[in-house]
């Protein structure tokens, strides 16, 4: 199976069991396949996590959180917080499946006025 040297990974990175199995499941031949898959949807795999504001390290996602990207800023928030602004403001670009449901990751896709610019939310300001 020809696989990507961006996905061998670095050995000396310490990442939680959760988040090991992830790593070590995308090279099974059912992985594989499932990818191949969504590729045909432009769709692919993600591994939910998160990193530890201290450190950096690799986290596990906990329960109740969500990624958010915001003009170019990657946050973590609490689900709730999210479904309760606008649903139009964002966007899901990537799912898990947590607790019997899918579970999205969003992105926002707003505009925003700068003067007499109209642009994405996805400028800096």
């Amino acid at each position: 199976m020809a696989v990507s040297s961006v996905t061998q990974g670095r050995a000396d990175i310490q990442l939680a069991d959760e988040l090991k199995t992830a790593q070590e499941a995308i090279y099974l031949p059912e992985v594989q396949e499932m990818l191949k898959k969504l590729s045909g949807y432009n769709l692919g795999i993600y591994m939910p996590h998160m990193h530890d504001e201290r450190t950096g390290e690799f986290q596990p996602l906990p329960a109740g959180i969500t990624q958010v990207e915001d003009s170019l800023q990657v946050s973590f928030r609490a689900a709730d917080e999210v479904e309760q602004q606008s649903a139009a403001a964002f966007v899901p670009v990537a799912w898990f499946w947590r607790n019997g449901v899918s579970t999205p990751m969003v992105c926002t896709a707003r505009c925003v006025i700068q003067g007499s610019m109209h642009t994405s939310g996805h400028t800096t300001t």
